[in-house]
């Protein structure tokens, strides 16, 4: 009767695996990386551009010294956006390796529960056990039972012993982290809202690139003769792409082709969400059946019980201890199936 605990056995591939802390460390050099650079970029986008040079407007004309400032309006509305791509960024970041703290540690942390709970199963059983070798243990003093009946349940206190120690020894090589407290679907739905906002503001990045309206001023000298003292001068210049609207039209098929990408992305969150719970599910089926044929053993060691309720001879006790133990045993598997079976279930309508 003695078995080894029903564990959920999974194979689940992601393509980071690290304790919590350093994800969260990694989660947060990322960003700090993301948004220097991206400050880099707004300020240079931002910053009108300083020209100087020598020109000379037409043949036979002086030769001008020219300097001043250029700044396109474009580059303005490209580098709020730029931040707010790299903002967008990070949060994705950050949610996708919460997520992924979850789907790594999930079956980990449901065996944890189970075998937590195994344990409690393994410790009532023992008392119960204690119990009746007290009781067979005056028997043998009275002389009303034999050795070999005492042996039989001590047989049955070494099971327990050596699941307790298997038990206790998988328990203890297991290692969870802190997870977060919000759902995975929540995490998962974070995440995918984060990549949409980013798509969306990598969509209006690219299509400022369409147009632009620049604004020139500085001053002019003439260099020989220097006849006149330095003149301002002020220009707008105005660039509109032809191709803007195939652009555009480009640049929505491209975020809807993403979209489509990340349904398919087996190593995205939300494809391995969907295979972490058709494993869940799988191990529910698995568990189901292992506790009918528990309880189906569990039936049969009742109705042999039930015909030794009441021992009149030492033999009959003997037998009534066999079942008894047997039944022990059974009780805890039977105990542990059961409580895996529910805490899967709670963890999918939690999760999902």
């Amino acid at each position: 009767m003695s078995r080894k605990p029903g564990r959920f056995v999974f194979v689940i591939v992601l393509f980071v695996a690290a304790p919590a802390l350093a994800k969260a460390q990694e989660s947060e050099a990322y960003c700090t990386y993301v948004l220097e650079q991206a400050e880099a970029q707004r300020n240079l986008l931002r910053t009108p551009a300083a020209t100087a040079g020598l020109t000379q407007p037409e043949t036979g004309l002086p030769t001008q010294v020219v300097a001043g400032a250029t700044l396109g309006l474009s580059n303005v509305r490209k580098a709020g956006l730029t931040m707010e791509v790299a903002r967008d960024n990070c949060e994705v970041y950050k949610a996708m390796n919460a997520a992924q703290l979850d789907l790594q540690y999930a079956v980990p942390s449901l065996e944890k529960e189970a075998l937590l709970n195994r344990l409690t199963l393994i410790d009532r059983a023992d008392k119960s056990l204690d119990a009746m070798m007290q009781q067979t243990s005056r028997m043998l003093d009275a002389q009303n039972a034999t050795r070999l009946m005492l042996f039989t349940l001590q047989t049955t206190k070494i099971k327990l012993s050596a699941d307790r120690v298997d038990t206790r020894s998988t328990l203890n090589s297991i290692y969870v982290p802190a997870l977060s407290d919000q759902p995975l679907k929540e995490l998962v739905l974070l995440k995918q809202n984060h990549e949409e906002s980013e798509q969306r503001a990598l969509d209006k990045l690219a299509r400022q690139n369409n147009w632009d309206v620049a604004l020139s001023v500085g001053v002019h000298q003439q260099v020989n003769p220097v006849n006149y003292g330095a003149q301002p001068y002020g220009a707008i210049s105005v660039t509109y792409n032809l191709a803007s609207r195939s652009i555009d039209k480009h640049l929505d098929r491209s975020a809807a082709a993403h979209d489509e990408w990340k349904k398919v992305q087996e190593s995205d969150i939300a494809r391995q969400t969907e295979v972490l719970r058709q494993q869940l599910l799988a191990a529910i089926t698995a568990q189901q059946g292992r506790l009918d044929s528990l309880q189906q053993q569990n039936t049969y060691l009742d109705k042999n019980i039930q015909l030794v309720s009441a021992p009149d001879t030492a033999a009959a006790y003997d037998f009534h201890n066999q079942l008894a133990a047997a039944q022990l045993l059974t009780e805890i598997e039977t105990g542990d199936a059961s409580f895996r079976i529910a805490r899967l279930r709670e963890y999918l309508a939690r999760n999902y």
